[in-house]
């Protein structure tokens, strides 16, 4: 069963292939893993520049039948020089002549939309490379909805990217939104960073949604290739996943960081939201290697909080961020 992404003539599974893990794979087996996923009928891969070697492993896995995918990838190039660099590899690690939906990554404020939209912008290399043919539609992607939501009114885009998930509904009213205005919608954590336990009860809460064109978990196993797809077959919730979800809610509500970034910004300059964001990759996706490069590369890292507790008189959730903030440095540092 395929259905269109948004107004684009892209027709897909609604469930999707996530490129993030296969990082931590070999080519072999990010290749099984992908097959496993088109012969279930699985058609849409969402990747990223910055997942290390997941856009070539997909380029590898895909090669014999390149032509049956829809593939997606993304940068956070904000410069039409850098983006054209990212937009030049995909193509070369993808072993395609065209990209079927590229993305900027990581859009986190209106400041920073026209930046990409101005002169020399990125925007203006997606836009050379889309009338050249290499790139046939452009998406936006971020973690907080008021940003993306004004952006689909300041520019057409044809895609969005959010989190969405049973604990993280925070972009709802932005999803419906896109909808309506025909933008496809494409869900990313739907297992809410790998904190949520009941993956098939996630893509059934997910799917039901009639908002949401695609989800996209991250997939390294066929097993978990399986397991989702039998959840996308039938959407109708069990007791037993309607309990693990609930569980999981009541455990992480006082303890989960939403990324609504209420608490910046810091009075020492920590990126708080993305601290934690790292953290994740590291404690539920295994990515020890590559959360700790990037968490090093942070300006201002976890440790140098000075307990004021500012950000968390400001968190609505009422999250102990500072001792997150802790426990996020030392665990970067074992």
């Amino acid at each position: 069963m395929l259905t269109k992404l948004g107004k684009t003539d892209l027709s897909i599974y609604p469930l999707g292939f996530g490129g993030i893990p296969i990082q931590r794979i070999s080519f072999e087996k990010a290749k099984t893993v992908i097959l496993k996923a088109k012969e279930l009928g699985i058609n849409f891969i969402d990747t990223a520049q910055g997942y290390s070697d997941s856009e070539e492993k997909i380029g590898f896995a895909i090669n014999e039948d390149k032509n049956y995918w829809v593939l997606a990838s993304k940068s956070p190039a904000r410069d039409s020089k850098e983006m054209e660099k990212a937009v030049t590899n995909c193509l070369k690690h993808f072993r395609r002549d065209f990209i079927d939906l590229y993305q900027l990554h990581l859009i986190s404020s209106i400041d920073e939309l026209q930046l990409v939209l101005g002169k020399n912008g990125a925007m203006e290399t997606l836009l050379k490379y889309k009338e050249k043919g290499y790139i046939k539609y452009i998406g936006i992607t971020g973690h907080k909805p008021q940003v993306l939501k004004e952006a689909l009114d300041i520019f057409p885009f044809d895609t969005v990217q959010a989190p969405y998930n049973p604990l993280e509904t925070q972009s709802e009213e932005l999803l419906k939104y896109a909808s309506l205005k025909g933008v496809g919608t494409i869900i990313m954590k739907p297992f809410a960073g790998g904190a949520l336990t009941s993956p098939s009860g996630c893509i059934k809460y997910i799917l039901s949604k009639d908002f949401v064109d695609v989800v996209i978990p991250g997939m390294e196993r066929v097993e978990q290739v399986e397991e989702n797809f039998r959840a996308s077959l039938d959407l109708k919730i069990t007791e037993e996943e309607k309990m693990g979800i609930l569980q999981d809610i009541h455990q992480l509500k006082n303890n989960f960081c939403r990324r609504c970034d209420y608490c910046q910004p810091c009075p020492q300059g920590i990126k708080i939201s993305t601290v934690f964001i790292l953290h994740g990759y590291l404690s539920r996706y295994g990515l020890k290697d590559w959360a700790t490069s990037r968490y090093q590369s942070l300006p201002i890292p976890a440790n140098k909080c000075t307990n004021c507790g500012v950000c968390e008189r400001k968190c609505p959730y009422e999250l102990p961020i500072r001792q997150m903030l802790q426990k996020s440095h030392n665990d970067f540092q074992k």
